[in-house]
């Protein structure tokens, strides 16, 4: 059975998995019982950068995550670029235990990718949101919706991955990136589209496959 990873990770993978190989072999000549612990390493490793397949099944007028974790916040404020005016943010803690592969909240073509250099604080602090090297993905939405990810390094993962170019189209749940290590990601949501939060602060989602926010009833209506 092939077990589902991102090449994103394929370098730390090897590397990875040769050094565990290597701690494993002094383990079983110095004293065996120790080396349990460089196989947790590597599975631990490889439970990180796993990329299992995701439906992206939702409503037209819903936004599903777009990654694994835990709602941190929940807030409105002005969108930091791409979007102009508030927005509804919905923040999503990832930890090394979550897989850390990005993808589309929803189907789209791709109108902006901006990598910002910055600083490395816990992806929890409020430092982090501003200050933390990030990547900007803004998406144009059938009917003309815009929505904005940010994908945030933390004190523990730095480096953002996205390969995406400018006038790329998207689908659902479509890959996006991944940032590795322990992390933080954004969905901004114009609040002149009247989002609404379909998830609290404390619930685990997964990118793909949980939704975070839907459009109201009556506008969703109205876009068609």
């Amino acid at each position: 059975m092939r077990v589902p990873l991102t090449p994103y990770g394929l370098r730390e993978i090897i590397l990875g998995t040769t050094l565990c190989a290597a701690a494993g072999a002094v383990c079983v000549w110095l004293l065996p019982p120790l080396v349990a612990l460089p196989a947790v390493v590597w599975v631990l490793l490889l439970s990180f950068f796993r990329d299992p397949e995701r439906p992206g099944v939702a409503g037209g007028d819903e936004l599903l995550s777009p990654a694994d974790g835990t709602v941190y916040d929940i807030e409105e404020m002005d969108a930091p670029a791409y979007i102009e005016g508030p927005a509804l943010r919905v923040g999503i803690f990832m930890s090394v235990l979550n897989g850390h592969v990005n993808r589309s909240p929803a189907a789209g073509t791709v109108r902006m990718v901006e990598h910002v250099p910055g600083k490395f604080y816990d992806a929890r602090s409020d430092k982090s949101k501003t200050e933390n090297e990030h990547n900007f993905i803004g998406l144009e939405l059938a009917g003309g919706r815009h929505i904005l990810v940010n994908q945030i390094a933390g004190v523990v993962a730095r480096r953002v991955v996205c390969k995406l170019s400018v006038g790329q189209d998207l689908q659902r749940a479509e890959r996006v990136g991944m940032v590795k290590f322990g992390s933080r990601v954004e969905l901004y949501v114009p609040l002149a589209d009247r989002p609404e939060a379909r998830v609290k602060v404390g619930d685990r989602v997964k990118a793909g496959r949980d939704v975070l926010a839907a459009y109201a009833a009556d506008r969703a209506e109205e876009k068609g």
